[in-house]
């Protein structure tokens, strides 16, 4: 497990550093080496609180690459322009977004083939090595105070997203006093309805 970091003195309100594993390892990598693209500019997808948007800012601090972030929000015509920019300007453009078309529904024909002439960066779910990591990191965020031992509980028993990770420790910071053991959580966690798998048959 590895971490991008970004650098010191940007002003940034939450975290600033990006967690890399086998789940984003590719998109990294893909972006350390942009000037092997055959065109200046990417597409990175990926789960929404997966860090692709702080991915997006770490590499524009180290490049000065220009970001279109939540893209599918953004006017198609303001991303054709951009792209074409990026191009004459030899400047990376970062584009940012959910999906790839046609998940991503492009009206603009002339975006939609500059898009699918973009080289395609992806985030996955997080991984099982990364799972204990973001859970870590939510709980230091909402002061909870869990051992290893339920943090590897947790982990295999939610649903394997981003997303879930931040509702489990929203749960768990409502409804207990931030002391987590491994009875606490999956009481609690049951009742949210969080739990994916158990195993009564485990010591607890």
């Amino acid at each position: 497990m590895s971490q991008l970091r970004l650098p010191l003195g940007l002003p940034e309100a939450s975290e600033t550093d990006f967690l890399v594993s086998e789940s984003n390892a590719r998109a990294v990598h893909q972006l350390e080496h942009w000037g092997t693209w055959p065109v200046m500019a990417a597409l990175l997808i990926g789960p929404r609180k997966s860090g692709r948007s702080l991915l997006a800012r770490i590499f524009a601090a180290k490049t000065g690459a220009t970001i279109i972030d939540d893209a599918e929000r953004a006017v198609e015509e303001d991303i054709f322009h951009a792209w074409n920019q990026a191009q004459g300007e030899h400047r990376p453009l970062l584009i940012v977004a959910d999906a790839a078309p046609p998940r991503w529904e492009v009206a603009l024909p002339d975006l939609r083939s500059r898009l699918a002439a973009s080289p395609l960066l992806e985030i996955g779910p997080p991984d099982d090595p990364l799972m204990p990591q973001l859970l870590e990191r939510a709980f230091t965020r909402h002061l909870l105070h869990a051992p290893p031992a339920v943090i590897a509980w947790i982990a295999k028993r939610i649903e394997r997203s981003h997303v879930a990770i931040l509702r489990v420790a929203d749960v768990l910071e409502t409804e207990t006093d931030g002391r987590l053991s491994i009875p606490v959580v999956k009481a609690t966690l049951a009742t949210a309805s969080l739990l994916t798998h158990s195993d009564d048959s485990e010591s607890e």
